[in-house]
C-alpha cells in the first residue's frame, strides 16, 4: 500500500487492532501506565511504528505484540490480526480463575451465617465466628 503511514500515535493503533473495545479505554491504559512500547511506559500520543514490541495489561492479562503494520481506522477482527504478531503468554485455563462471591442484586447486605462463609471461603481468619468449632 502506497499511502501506508510510518507511525501512528499508540492509543489509536491499540484501538485499532481490536486490544482494547474503545479508543478512550486504550488512552486511559497509556495514562494509567499500562502500555508499553519497547519496554517504557507511554503516554498515549507517543508513536508507535512497524517492528515496535507493545506490552499492555488489560482486563488481568498482559498482552505483548510486535507491531507489524501500521493503520489508524478501526478494521475487522481478520485483517486487525494481519496487522502485528502476538507473542502472549496462552491465558489461564477457566479452572485456575478466581471464583467470586456474587450476591443477588438488591439482596441487602449479608447475614451473619452467610458473611461466615464468605469468609471461609476467601479464606480469611474470622469466619469460624465466637464459639463455633471449626469444621
Amino acid at each position: 500500500m502506497a499511502d501506508e503511514q510510518v507511525s501512528a500515535r499508540v492509543d489509536s493503533w491499540i484501538w485499532s487492532v481490536r486490544l482494547t473495545r474503545t479508543r478512550s479505554a486504550a488512552s486511559d491504559a497509556c495514562r494509567g501506565g499500562h502500555v508499553r512500547v519497547n519496554g517504557v511506559r507511554v503516554k498515549p500520543a507517543h508513536a508507535v511504528r512497524v517492528g515496535d514490541e507493545i506490552r499492555l495489561r488489560h482486563e488481568g492479562r498482559e498482552r505483548i505484540v510486535v507491531v507489524s503494520r501500521i493503520i489508524t481506522k478501526r478494521v475487522g477482527a481478520p485483517v486487525a490480526a494481519e496487522c502485528y504478531v502476538d507473542k502472549s503468554p496462552p491465558p489461564p485455563p477457566r479452572e485456575e480463575t478466581v471464583t467470586v462471591a456474587v450476591r443477588a442484586r438488591g439482596a441487602g447486605r449479608p447475614t451473619k451465617r452467610e458473611r461466615r462463609d464468605l469468609e471461609r471461603l476467601l479464606g480469611r481468619p474470622g469466619g469460624e465466628g465466637r464459639g463455633r468449632r471449626p469444621e
